[in-house]
């Protein structure tokens, strides 16, 4: 996988994009992020083409604006793409 970038803030989502070395790859990255956040009740807006995963986090519930649920999410799913 890329090495890992910060997230950044960006009309009131917070975004993230991982590249990884094939489809395979990113397919089961997502499955993970999939539990995980379901698990926590916060599900984000994403994107997926062949090797890539897009993230745009905001709580939809609280007027599409970045709240602690999303920091959250975020430190999870950075966590997911580092133990792989």
């Amino acid at each position: 996988m890329q090495r890992l970038m910060e997230w950044t803030t960006d009309n009131n989502t917070l975004k993230k994009t991982f590249t990884f070395a094939d489809f395979t790859e990113a397919f089961a990255f997502m499955t993970k992020v999939a539990i995980t956040a379901e698990k926590m009740n916060h599900h984000p807006t994403w994107t997926n083409t062949y090797n890539t995963v897009s993230f745009a986090l905001s709580t939809h519930d609280a007027g599409n604006i970045v709240t602690d649920k999303d920091r959250k999410l975020a430190k999870e799913i950075d966590r997911l793409a580092t133990n792989r």
